[in-house]
């Protein structure tokens, strides 16, 4: 890897070409997610130079006037002329779809940003980006903007307008600082939350061991600032996903290896849950569908305990081995790789599809878990996980006898579970649609108000089970979730086929109450523990029903939120009419179906998970059994005092 970064050495593959025509090319949407991987693109480039040992610190800004600032202390961009281009390498970056240096392992050894259209396509979705360039205590700058053209009557994106000059001296040896302003015409909003750009920038921290980045808020007046440095990486990943809950052992597991050119760490602890928590990542990229690397991973897993357990006569001779399942049970596992030419596959493109991945990860952890079960120091954590793992194993082949007696019994007696089930007509699951409803009375208003044809309804007549930190024969016993596990026809667990999905949308209508919030909460718990493909492919959804009822005369409107009701009132004037629905159950089946089941008027929320790691933070902190936490976590971001102003509005 060379030291030497210059123009040369960045490839040109093509020119930019119509980034704004279609901009969901590029960057996904021009969502708020779109909007985020702007940064993430910029940011992405900062963490490669920290990756690949040439920088330490990164800080990001989010300014008063709406741009955002990403500088590192890294090497700096290039700024002599590249060879094949005739100009500038920081100018070719800016400006070139696919030029870049991480086309090979001369600079990058790895690089998340592997196709080289970040930069320029940030470049070209902004209303004007500069950049700051310090080589060897010397200080450049470079800027661009998206003009319009009196001429053509088009937008030139980012177009060169301050070419690159010397700005002087400077203390500051080395680094780049990028700084841009995402053009509003582009994007359905231009503001970044500063939660979610926090959240992803603790996970590179997490990643990148010994890395310093720092987040700051200087809009409206704001001045507030976090900061993420962990030293010790991957274990203290897993200590702050394991902090809510029972560990086994205090240290996590922890250990490294290359193969083939590729650099693979992992960190383990196990917990006294039920549930398998394995996070992996591939050059600090989610790969939340897993792929080849976990394959590996979870197979030397398999092999080498199943042999220690052997070897110690823990399974006896003519004895089965243990199933895989069994040793991951209670753990929280992160995995990360480092390689080259990466190949990503599934729906969202975040499955490794590399097979020499598997390979080299399979035999990293072979080697590195053997050596530490063979070392006696160790003996306390080896018993801890053998342990959980007979208990599993235990639990398991109960759990599969009582399966299969139900299957019996469901066969006997007429599939007594799906009695409450209202199915639809229909017998093509990509139309069909699941409503699971809170309560018999909304069940028999939204069975009536439905279309018989796609919309099956499935009402609970309780509170489902809380399926976090249970065991499946618990999940099992309650009949709330065995009626969902048939109506879906997937079963869940190791048995979970996303293939027997008998309805393309899942939706959950609940109240918009507590209550209404904690059966959600109890549901998606749920799918997210045993049935998680079923949220990572986006087959969840929540019904959003409205709050208020407003009319006047032939007008009526449904408003979905306060502000909704603040724009109605307003419009209306007084001699309104405000009613406010307490619950679903209170809908006649024309209102419900008109406001919340209609496809042509209702409002869905899908359910995904932008942060499986963070997720599973989540999940164990509001539904796991440790009370203090949560007691925090709601302290600080509830709001408790609201008041609650309807009989004002009324009386208005």
């Amino acid at each position: 890897m060379s030291e030497n970064y210059n123009a040369d050495s960045i490839r040109v593959l093509e020119g930019l070409d119509a980034v704004r025509l279609r901009p969901g090319m590029y960057i996904g949407s021009t969502s708020a997610r779109g909007l985020h991987h702007m940064l993430w693109e910029i940011v992405d480039n900062a963490v490669d130079e920290a990756a690949n040992g040439f920088a330490d610190r990164i800080d990001i800004v989010l300014n008063d006037d709406g741009s955002v600032t990403v500088e590192d202390n890294g090497r700096g961009m290039p700024i002599d002329i590249h060879p094949q281009m005739g100009v500038t390498g920081v100018e070719v970056i800016f400006t070139q779809l696919h030029a870049g240096g991480k086309f090979d392992t001369s600079n990058y050894s790895y690089s998340g940003g592997l196709h080289g259209v970040g930069a320029s396509v940030v470049n070209a979705l902004s209303e004007w980006l500069k950049a700051d360039i310090w080589r060897d205590y010397t200080e450049y700058h470079i800027g661009f903007a998206s003009v319009y053209d009196e001429e053509t009557h088009k937008v030139i994106s980012g177009k060169l307008v301050t070419p690159l000059k010397k700005i002087g001296k400077s203390e500051k040896k080395s680094g780049s600082r990028v700084c841009f302003k995402p053009d509003r015409t582009v994007f359905d909003s231009v503001v970044f939350n500063f939660d979610t750009i926090a959240k992803r920038l603790k996970e590179l921290a997490f990643l990148n061991k010994g890395l310093t980045i720092s987040l700051k808020d200087e809009r409206h007046g704001a001045d507030v600032t976090k900061e993420f440095c962990f030293d010790g990486g991957l274990k203290d990943f897993v200590l702050y996903l394991n902090e809510d809950k029972n560990p086994l052992f205090p240290e996590p597991l922890f250990f490294e290896g290359s193969k083939d050119n590729i650099y693979f760490q992992a960190a383990i602890q196990y917990t006294d849950g039920y549930t398998e928590s394995i996070y992996s990542y591939v050059n600090n990229i989610p790969t939340t569908e897993g792929g080849m690397h976990e394959t590996g991973f979870k197979a030397a897993l398999t092999k080498v305990l199943n042999d220690y357990a052997r070897k110690e006569e823990i399974i006896k001779d003519k004895q089965a081995p243990f199933n895989g399942e069994d040793f991951r049970e209670g753990i929280t596992a992160l995995l990360s790789v480092k390689m080259n030419n990466v190949q990503f596959e599934g729906q969202t493109k975040t499955k490794l599809g590399n097979s020499e991945a598997r390979v080299a990860v399979e035999a990293i952890t072979t080697e590195k878990l053997t050596l530490f079960f063979q070392d006696y120091k160790n003996d306390a954590v080896v018993k801890a996980i053998l342990g959980k793992a007979v208990e599993a194993a235990r639990v398991r082949e109960a759990a599969r006898k009582a399966k299969d007696v139900a299957r019996k019994r469901s066969t006997l007696e007429g599939a007594p579970l799906v009695g409450k089930l209202s199915n639809c007509t229909g017998r093509n699951a990509a139309e069909n649609e699941l409503f699971i409803v809170e309560g018999d009375s909304a069940g028999g208003s939204a069975k009536q108000g439905r279309e018989r044809r796609f919309q099956a309804i499935l009402p609970l007549r309780g509170k489902p089970l809380n399926a976090e930190k249970k065991s499946i024969d618990q999940v099992l016993g309650n009949e709330e979730i065995r009626t969902i596990i048939t109506a879906l026809g997937t079963d869940i667990g190791e048995y979970f086929n996303i293939g027997n999905l008998k309805y393309d949308k899942v939706i959950i209508m609940s109240d918009a109450d507590q209550d209404g919030a904690h059966i959600r909460a109890i549901l998606l718990t749920f799918f997210y523990r045993y049935m998680r493909p079923l949220v990572t492919e986006g087959h969840v959804y929540i019904a959003l029903s409205p709050l208020y009822r407003v009319s006047k005369k032939d007008e009526i409107v449904y408003c979905y939120d306060e502000t909704e009701l603040d724009a109605a009132t307003e419009r209306m004037g007084r001699g309104y009419q405000l009613q406010r629905y307490k619950g679903l159950g209170e809908m006649n089946p024309e209102t419900l179906w008109e406001t919340t089941m209609d496809p042509a008027k209702r409002m869905l929320v899908r359910v995904n998970i932008e942060d499986a790691a963070e997720a599973e933070h989540m999940v164990t902190l509001m539904m796991g059994d440790k009370t203090e936490p949560r007691k925090q976590y709601i302290s600080e971001n509830a709001n408790f005092n609201k008041v609650d102003t309807l009989l004002e509005r009324v009386e208005g």
